[in-house]
Order: C-alpha cells, then sequence, then structure tokens
C-alpha cells in the first residue's frame, strides 16, 4: 500500500539535500525529478528524463511521469505510476520481469547513443543533445573515447 497517494510537485532549479515527503521536485535545468519513495520508506528516487528514461509531462497544474517507477533495488520494492500528480500502485515484479527491463533499458541506451555517436562522426554539430547542452561549450564534441567506454559498460 503506498503512504502517498498524491504528490504535489514544484519546479526547483537545484533538487534540496532534504526532500519533504508527498513532493516530486522537477529540475528543468538537471532534467530530472527526485521524490522521497511514495511507499514511506524514505528511500529517494531519482527519475531523470531522458530519450530512454522517463518522460515528464505538465498539462498547467498536474505532472505525470513515464515509464512506471519501479524501485527494484530499493528494499521496499515498491512500483507505482504518477499520474496527474496521483499515485497510482502497480503490480510487483518478478525478478525476471525486473533481469528482462533491465536487458532492455541497456539495449535502448545502446541503440540511442549509438545513433547519437553515429550522427556526430558524420559531422552533424546539431546532433540531439551536443549543440544545445549549456554544459557542452558551444556545440563542442565530447571525446568518442568516453563514447567507446559508455558503450563498452552498457555491452557489458
Amino acid at each position: 500500500m503506498m503512504r502517498h497517494q498524491t504528490l504535489a510537485h514544484r519546479f526547483v532549479r537545484n533538487v534540496p539535500r532534504e526532500l519533504d515527503q508527498g513532493v516530486l521536485y522537477i529540475s528543468m535545468d538537471y532534467a530530472t525529478a527526485v521524490h522521497s519513495c511514495c511507499c514511506g520508506c524514505g528511500e529517494r528516487v531519482v527519475t531523470p528524463f531522458t530519450p530512454t528514461d522517463w518522460r515528464m509531462t505538465f498539462d498547467g497544474e498536474s505532472v505525470s511521469l513515464n515509464p512506471s517507477v519501479g524501485n527494484w533495488n530499493q528494499k521496499c520494492r515498491s512500483h507505482y505510476v504518477i499520474q496527474r500528480n496521483r499515485v497510482l500502485e502497480a503490480g510487483p515484479w518478478s525478478k525476471n520481469q525486473i533481469e528482462a527491463e533491465g536487458r532492455r533499458d541497456k539495449r535502448a541506451k545502446l541503440a540511442h547513443y549509438a545513433q547519437v555517436t553515429n550522427s556526430l562522426s558524420s559531422g552533424d554539430s546539431t546532433a540531439e543533445g551536443f549543440a544545445t547542452n549549456p554544459g557542452n561549450q558551444a556545440g563542442a564534441r565530447p571525446s568518442s573515447n568516453i563514447w567507446s567506454r559508455f558503450k563498452a559498460w552498457l555491452t557489458g
């Protein structure tokens, strides 16, 4: 049973060190949302916004996150959906389901970042995430060595 049935959302630049229970902190500067686990265990839950992770929708009044939040690495192993500020409990996953999702996630990241790497190597300086990334000076290309290491990490 979820202790928190709803979450208030707060758009912030920096997520506070101490989280208020029942609050979803959203940092557009860092493309992430952070909250205290909705089951009430108090664990910090970080949901980064990327093409291969979570997507956040703000309709002017409420926030939704997709896909669901599965806290498989936490003791509580809670699983829920945040939809229009409501917390909807989702069913538990088996070890096989969790492992299959981990493999799917790894493949999705590998495919996405391989596509970005290929765009960069073909001379496309507007490849997604680089030309407009404020931390990347004037759209400078990251070292291919970094991408090689990242790809190696993804493929195990």
